[in-house]
């Protein structure tokens, strides 16, 4: 085996976001649509039908609509924030920190920055803990299916956590998101695969009770305090399917600048928004009427194990497979991130900086950094570690998206659009958009205390 010794900056995590050639963008609008399909449709849809079961047949589809007005609002305010001061011809913020310091200043963006990773980082340990329900399942309906519905046919986590984590330790190598296009196109069809099924299922189900189940009011609960813990925990769980601001301006870094990414970018929000609702729309409703009150967490784990018990193990590796790329969806950034500090911090360290070229027979050359195997082994590690101590699919999706919705989605993308299009205090716009990040506010609030109060009763309940 022939080992190159070399010394170069890695394009996709020290370069710099100037248009001098040495990063070639190359995204169209199709390209980012696979991305945000990848990193929207994840396991926050698997949790829509029980959301929707707790809010009913009113709130719950009505729930799903506003997130999926605030998740373009969002998008179209952060489009414009690319560029700076200019959103066609200022100068690039190739990620979402990036922005945040140009546009509102240091401390904002230690903020942002914290707040962004967190969400990153816990995205990602829920990715885990999603793709190991999804295999249990495929391991259980084929237990079933071989001995009967009556067989005990209990399975733990841990090993599957273990393998998704061993799978990813793999694909955490690729260098960058602009050599990860095939990635997000391989996960946008099996989230387009596994969504239409559990819509499929959920129209069959219907079908063949010959009802549409459920209520006004949802799910009924022993006193009114449990319903209100389930309704804002219900609204955590939506707003973790919905927003993808954390990611935009990186999606929107891969684009070709002509046209400009700004109109790219708000096209590909609304085509991607539009589909994804119907799907949403599709599983949390069908999904509540086949099943009322009994709606599982998990819209694929509740069509009994048993028959199509094939077409049940084949949406749940759609799910583990469409998880490998959303896994890495969310976690480039922060490899790109950690690493571009260590970069600047340490130029002339060995262990941040040198590449060394392995050319294996038959296989293109890989070329190997002794940081970025360190650091993103450790990270996939911790992330397998975590999920494995709180394996919460429900509770851990609606603390992560209460957490994180209004800070990241809605404060920061607004606070940016004043500066960025200089927007005067009490004119009609900055009132109407304050109005729309208070509410937001108010609802992010009232999903974090449910979705906390939910993962402690889990947790000791």
């Amino acid at each position: 085996m022939a080992v190159e010794h070399s010394h170069e900056l890695d394009n996709g995590s020290s370069s710099s976001c100037d248009d001098d050639g040495h990063l070639r963008r190359t995204g169209t609008l199709w390209s980012c649509i696979a991305h945000i399909i990848t990193a929207v449709i994840g396991s926050g849809v698997l949790s829509l039908a029980w959301s929707t079961a707790q809010l009913g047949w009113i709130a719950g589809p009505v729930s799903l609509l506003c997130f999926a007005i605030v998740t373009y609002v969002s998008a179209f305010l952060l489009a414009d924030c690319y560029r700076s001061p200019d959103s066609i011809t200022g100068t690039r913020n190739c990620s979402y920190i990036d922005a945040v310091r140009v546009n509102l200043g240091k401390t904002q963006t230690w903020f942002c920055g914290l707040l962004q990773n967190l969400s990153f980082y816990g995205t990602c340990v829920a990715y885990v803990i999603t793709t190991s329900t999804s295999m249990r399942a495929i391991q259980r309906s084929n237990c079933y299916h071989r001995e009967g519905h009556e067989a005990p046919c209990a399975y733990g986590y841990s090993v599957y956590m273990l393998l998704f984590g061993a799978v990813q330790i793999v694909m955490s190598q690729i260098p960058n998101f602009h050599d990860m296009v095939w990635l997000s196109v391989v996960a946008a069809i099996m989230s387009f695969t596994y969504s239409f099924i559990g819509f499929g299922l959920g129209f069959a189900k219907v079908i063949e009770n010959g009802e549409i189940k459920g209520s006004i009011s949802g799910v009924s609960t022993a006193n009114t305090a449990d319903k209100l813990w389930l309704a804002f925990q219900a609204l955590g769980d939506i707003a973790f399917a919905y927003p993808y601001s954390i990611i935009l301006l990186e999606i929107q870094d891969t684009l070709k600048s002509s046209p400009p990414e700004n109109k790219t970018m708000k096209k590909a929000s609304m085509i991607s928004i539009f589909i994804t609702t119907f799907f949403y729309l599709c599983c949390g409703c069908f999904g509540y009427a086949a099943f009322g009150n009994l709606t599982p967490g998990n819209l694929l784990t509740g069509f009994g194990f048993y028959e199509p018990y094939w077409l049940i193990d084949f949406a749940n590796a759609c799910i583990v497979l469409h998880l490998v790329g959303g896994y890495q969806i969310y976690s480039q950034p922060v490899f790109r991130y950690v690493e571009r500090w260590f970069t600047g911090k340490y130029p002339t360290s060995g262990f941040v900086n040198n590449f060394y070229t392995f050319k294996l027979p038959s296989l293109p050359p890989l070329k190997i950094n002794l940081l970025r195997i360190s650091f993103r082994t450790a990270y996939v590690v911790s992330t397998t570690a975590i999920a494995m101590i709180f394996p919460y699919f429900n509770q851990v999706l609606g603390v992560l998206g209460a957490l994180n919705f209004w800070p990241l989605a809605i404060y920061f993308p607004v606070e940016m659009y004043f500066v960025q299009k200089k927007i005067g205090a009490w004119t009609k716009q900055w009132i109407v958009l304050r109005i729309f990040s208070f509410i937001c506010l108010l609802v992010s609030i009232i999903g974090l205390i449910g979705s906390v109060e939910g993962l402690i009763s889990a947790k000791f309940g």
